[in-house]
């Protein structure tokens, strides 16, 4: 199949990971069918070129493009796609994210007779606005999102959480087109290599941004004297957060990584006997598949991927931090229940969310709808 990918941003080159997961999956479709891949605001070129077997279009119209920039991008985006599709027709087009990819995915394909996909990947149907997050918040966004649900063939969503929030948007969107297709994890990257994990070692991976609550995360480990967690990521909210943890007089025992690279990243998983995730809102949560491929259960607020799934780990109700502490506390406590925990996340895994599965139900998708 000739499959053009729209994404907001893709690496620069092999070491630059801008988006981890999309590259894996850009890769994975690669090897078995012509990927064009069209980046909309990354990298910061104009000049095409090659990454594998893949050819990267960028528009390079950075982060700030807003309002008569950004409908200058998504024109140009449009006659991008008209062009490599008279060059070489596109089977299917599928954006990444629901937001202005969609958008342009969908116009186009309606334009070009090309069916589409959209895959809501973050925050395209939050409102939080206690924390002035998700694109539901302004006129404009919902409306964006809108044309780019209404528009396209088909839509993939991450979890059963994301389907609840797209009832919720009324959108009014058909169920017949709305499939539940969990992105999934690279396990020759991520898998258990025989580490023992430290048994009161927790780890954290995200954003230090205000979706994520790592507030509850730190309070939480207020109440667990033994326990020592690596926070893995960057954000707005770190100073923030290392003077909470200076407050709660646990800065001795919780460790700011900072940004860690891709690649890196299992060695911190395996050595953690829990992963735990506090987020208000999760359009999938990737960090809980990463971590169950490497034998760690997650502990995750009652969003994302982790309540449809016992078998990736245990949720709770979000900003509660006594539930949480009690959550890890249990499991900690009861080493053969956390062992068993830790095998049944890795096999489920093997057995639901791997990468090569992913790419399988997708075809399986294009197939559908090509007819």
């Amino acid at each position: 199949m000739r499959i053009g990918i729209l994404l907001p941003g893709f690496s620069a080159n092999e070491d630059d990971w801008a988006i981890p997961v999309q590259q894996h999956l850009v890769q994975k479709l690669a090897a078995r069918h012509d990927v064009r891949v069209i980046a909309l605001r990354y990298p910061h070129q104009k000049q095409a070129y090659q990454l594998g077997n893949t050819t990267i279009y960028p528009l390079g119209f950075g982060a700030q493009a807003r309002g008569l920039r950004r409908l200058q991008l998504w024109q140009r985006a449009f006659r991008l796609i008209r062009r490599l599709h008279h060059e070489k027709p596109f089977d299917i087009l599928h954006a990444m994210w629901a937001d202005e990819t969609g958008l342009v995915t969908a116009w186009s394909g309606r334009w070009l007779g090309i069916k589409t996909v959209v895959s809501i990947a973050g925050g395209e149907l939050a409102y939080l606005p206690d924390i002035d997050y998700g694109l539901q918040l302004s006129t404009f966004s919902h409306w964006t999102v809108g044309q780019a649900l209404k528009g396209a063939t088909a839509i993939t969503l991450g979890c059963c959480y994301m389907q609840k929030r797209l009832q919720a948007c009324s959108y009014d969107i058909p169920k017949e087109k709305v499939y539940i297709l969990p992105q999934g994890v690279d396990t020759a990257i991520f898998h258990p290599d025989g580490t023992a994990y430290e048994p009161n070692r927790l780890i954290h991976v995200a954003s230090l941004v205000p979706v994520k609550a790592q507030h509850i995360l730190l309070d939480a480990i207020a109440q667990l004297p033994q326990v020592q967690l690596d926070i893995i990521g960057d954000g707005a909210r770190r100073e923030e957060l290392e003077t909470l943890a200076q407050q709660l007089n646990i800065n001795n025992r919780v460790y700011f990584l900072g940004k860690v690279h891709h690649l890196n990243l299992p060695h911190y998983y395996r050595r953690a006997a829990l992963h735990i995730l506090t987020s208000l809102h999760e359009g999938q949560g990737m960090v809980s598949l990463e971590a169950a491929a490497c034998g760690t259960p997650t502990i995750s607020t009652n969003v994302g991927i982790v309540p449809d799934d016992r078998d990736l780990g245990i949720s709770v109700p979000i900003n509660d931090s006594r539930a949480l502490a009690k959550a890890i506390q249990q499991l900690l406590n009861n080493p053969t229940e956390l062992e068993a925990q830790r095998q049944k996340a890795c096999d489920a895994v093997k057995k639901r969310y791997t990468l090569s599965q992913t790419v399988e139900q997708l075809e399986h998708l294009y197939q559908k709808i090509m007819v």
